[in-house]
């Protein structure tokens, strides 16, 4: 019989992992609520463990028994994220030999005396082991839990600022689990007797840090720079276009061509071609990648050229394929940049989504639109944990070419902590 422990945010998550793992014929044997520990279990939530098991068949002679894992190998102690748990003390001594659960009672050789004692624990019933188990589990996890209390706690006014933090990033729609990280790192840092500025001076420097330092499209003495612009329909991609084109044509003086690809949208190459007259430069329109290298060769002289490309529904894979060919076969000698662009007012999980969908088209830096369309921007924070990729420009308005500008980290982490 196999025995696995499994853990969730919610009991039906918990089950379900089981059955993934085991299969749907596992029994589910037990189901136990584990509480938070530590100083700031207050407002960190619980999670369900459940143990499920499943019965091994035996071979006669077509095959071998599997060997069961070790429990170590077997017990999940995690939730969502890797737990990395210090390395225990000398003191604390575990066994090398692993327990392993038992069947059918086993018949014992006459051995000698010293023997007897390994062979009654072998003949232990399935719920003595599992409870054994439990336990060992619970004292480990409880001696390290002590071991991480600070031997002066912080006092209440220290953790009531703390929460006060952690529910004001909720607030601004960070995500729980990376709101979770930061207390975390919080919780490791800060002594007892900082004063309430060093402990929002360590949520704003960690915030930043996780930002990173967000990335312009930068040229070179290589002409010219293909950068493509991606992203799903009425996020305000040609917009952007035209908003980050008026810069370099108007402000850095560059020379520069536009392409548009999105010939789904008639709207789309007639507004660009409006932007394309104003700033007195050329467009092309291009219905294949061939097309696309075609034109590349005919603004070989330009700096850079911005592509417009068509956005398209996560289901209509005959679009995506053609976004993704359209990127891939640039020749290998051009220099390309690739954004994704992503409205802060669309919902966390279809951002997710979105970036996923993306992410197999080509490696992407990330563009925000619609600023000003929403009051929170923890989404800016949680895509950018999410993807582990660099952010970029946000626009914050419609004008052109005015509304854009490259995101400003310490600006957005002061918002995000309840600043202006």
């Amino acid at each position: 019989m196999i025995i696995n422990k499994f853990q969730g945010k919610t009991e039906e998550e918990a089950k379900k992992k089981a059955k993934e793992k085991l299969g749907e014929n596992c029994v589910v044997m037990n189901v136990r609520v584990i509480k938070p520990k530590g100083m700031f279990k207050g407002f960190k939530s619980s999670t369900y463990e459940v143990t499920a098991a499943l019965e091994e068949k035996e071979d006669y002679g077509y095959g071998s028994i599997s060997k069961p894992k070790k429990i170590s190998d077997s017990i999940n102690l995690t939730a969502d994220e890797d737990i990395v748990i210090p390395p225990p003390e000398k003191e604390f001594v575990i066994p090398k030999t692993p327990i392993r659960p038992v069947t059918r009672k086993q018949e014992i050789p006459q051995e000698p005396a010293a023997n007897l004692k390994k062979a009654n624990i072998i003949e232990q019933n399935e719920d003595e082991v599992l409870q054994s188990i439990e336990k060992r589990l619970d004292n480990l996890t409880n001696l390290l839990d002590e071991k991480n209390i600070p031997v002066n706690p912080l006092s209440q006014e220290e953790l009531n600022y703390i929460r006060l933090i952690y529910s004001t990033l909720l607030d601004n729609e960070v995500n729980e689990k990376y709101a979770n990280q930061v207390v975390e790192e919080i919780e490791k840092t800060i002594r007892p007797g900082n004063n309430l500025d060093m402990i929002l001076s360590n949520f704003y420097q960690k915030l930043v840090l996780r930002f990173g330092r967000p990335q312009a499209i930068s040229l070179n003495e290589h002409k010219p720079k293909v950068v493509f612009f991606i992203g799903p329909t009425g996020v305000g991609k040609t917009t952007t276009i035209a908003k980050i084109s008026s810069k370099f044509k108007l402000d850095a003086h560059k020379d520069i061509a536009l392409v548009t690809a999105d010939t789904y949208r008639i709207a789309a190459t007639e507004q660009l071609n409006v932007y394309a007259e104003i700033l007195e430069v050329p467009l092309k329109v291009v219905y294949s990648s061939e097309e696309l290298n075609e034109a590349i060769a005919e603004f070989a002289d330009k700096d850079v050229i911005f592509v417009d490309t068509a956005g398209f529904s996560h289901k209509n894979e005959e679009q995506r394929n053609s976004v993704k060919k359209l990127i891939a076969e640039i020749p290998a000698e051009i220099e390309k940049e690739v954004f994704l662009v992503l409205s802060a007012t669309t919902k966390y999980k279809d951002l997710c989504n979105i970036a996923d969908i993306y992410k197999d088209i080509a490696n992407y830096k990330l563009i925000f639109t619609k600023l000003d369309e929403t009051d929170t921007y923890g989404n800016l924070l949680n895509i950018r944990l999410y993807t582990k990729t660099e952010l970029s420009y946000i626009t914050t308005g419609q004008n052109v070419p005015n509304d854009i500008e490259l995101l400003d980290t310490q600006k957005i982490v002061k918002q995000l902590l309840g600043g202006n």
